[in-house]
């Protein structure tokens, strides 16, 4: 996957230029297969298969010289896995699902996880039914919001769910609806409490071990391991991209995260209150 830099470009233009690779890319045994494009932030993020990544900027340098500033190896399965989007339009731009012919996928995501809180004593202390009964549940409830808010399941981590979501909003939106149907069923049944905590972040296609979203899903599983009981902990780039939306973030300042070298500024997503604007 390479990435651009291209403020100032329209859609058209960026058409234009897969156009061009198309025509050229046979020569150097290159195929461009589809690109995301983020306007709003001038950056262009083309899926390629190329021998190599002199192969695939070489493309570049004679259909439009406009060469990519970095190039990532990931496998196609990857891409496809956190980004989605497998709908393209006739000039080989990813969609949006459902979002009609204009609705470009802009190939930034926000990155949810969930954790059951003290999930390996369930067994133990409710005995092996009871325990999936209360992990079925979470499925379902989690299941429930991610079809409701356009989030997508990228896999079951054995005592939560990690998802992907096209929008900071839908994932904070969704996270909220989760703590408030695990809230309902606890007023309905106290003898058998289900606690979660969530984390999320955002980012844009990155690289770390050859993988996609590597630290963006990095940072949104350590802030959900660091979040406490029925708490949703997010990155300060999720509070920013939800200015204006009406939902209430809490500011935590700095805090030490395991393998990030820098304390990270972090937010706690104030949901009890947004539950009660959301009911009147």
């Amino acid at each position: 996957m390479d990435i651009h830099e291209l403020h100032g470009a329209t859609p058209e233009d960026v058409a234009k230029a897969h156009e061009a690779d198309v025509e050229v890319q046979k020569k150097y045994g290159v195929e461009y297969r589809k690109y995301w494009f983020n306007e709003s932030c001038g950056k262009v993020f083309c899926l390629v298969h190329a021998p190599n990544a002199e192969a695939a900027n070489q493309v570049h340098r004679e259909a439009h010289g406009i060469v990519a500033e970095k190039i990532i190896e990931v496998q196609p399965e990857l891409a496809e896995g956190f980004l989605g989007g497998v709908e393209t339009n006739a000039a080989g731009a990813v969609l949006i699902p459902g979002g009609g012919a204009n609705a470009r996928d802009p190939g930034i995501r926000t990155i949810l996880f969930t954790d059951i809180v003290e999930s390996t004593t369930f067994t133990q202390t409710l005995g092996d039914e009871a325990a999936m009964a209360l992990l079925d549940l979470h499925n379902t409830i989690v299941r429930n919001a991610l079809a409701d808010l356009r989030g997508r399941e990228v896999k079951h981590t054995g005592d939560g769910i990690m998802a992907s979501f096209f929008s900071a909003a839908a994932a904070v939106k969704c996270a909220t609806r989760i703590q408030n149907d695990l809230a309902k069923h606890e007023e309905n049944c106290r003898e058998r409490p289900l606690k979660v905590r969530i984390g999320a972040a955002a980012g844009e296609p990155v690289e770390h071990h050859h993988d996609l979203f590597g630290r963006t899903v990095q940072l949104a599983a350590r802030l959900c391991s660091h979040a406490s009981p029925e708490q949703i902990v997010v990155s300060s780039t999720i509070a920013e991209l939800c200015l204006g939306k009406n939902l209430v973030f809490e500011d935590l300042g700095e805090i030490a995260l395991k393998g990030f070298d820098r304390p990270v500024r972090a937010h706690a997503v104030v949901w009890a209150s947004q539950s009660l604007q959301t009911a009147s």
